[in-house]
């Protein structure tokens, strides 16, 4: 393993005008010739645009940008609670590596590099034509 990382996807469809979005985030690991083994993907967020102050019918427009989906997608994948002791879950992300074969421990994790991946869908979202 050289890396991990966590992809974001949109969930459903939306019309353009929607104030609100909902996403799912997965994690991977990235191995030496490039490849991505599937960690788990059941995580996920919604955001949504707040009508306090909007024009006319109360809605507004959703406003994200790459860097605050990071940080979302950086929130979902910390662990759900604070007794675990670890500023990210990587004794459970080295028992899921290792359920698939990969042969890594939580310290090996520890010291990989982490990137955050956004889909096509997404990265369409966040620049409109």
């Amino acid at each position: 393993m050289v890396g991990l990382g966590a992809t974001c996807d949109l969930r459903g469809e939306y019309p353009d005008d929607a104030c609100t979005r909902s996403f799912l985030v997965s994690e991977f690991a990235m191995l030496e010739d490039g490849r991505r083994v599937l960690l788990h993907a059941d995580r996920g967020f919604t955001v949504t645009a707040r009508s306090t102050g909007a024009p006319g019918d109360g809605t507004i427009p959703l406003h994200e940008t790459r860097d605050s989906l990071t940080q979302q997608v950086l929130i979902v994948v910390l662990p759900d609670d604070e007794e675990s002791g670890e500023e990210h879950p990587w004794s459970w992300l080295a028992e899921l590596a290792q359920a698939r074969g990969l042969e890594v421990t939580a310290d090996d994790l520890r010291g990989l590099p982490y990137e955050v991946v956004f889909t096509d869908a997404v990265s369409r979202w966040l620049t409109p034509d």
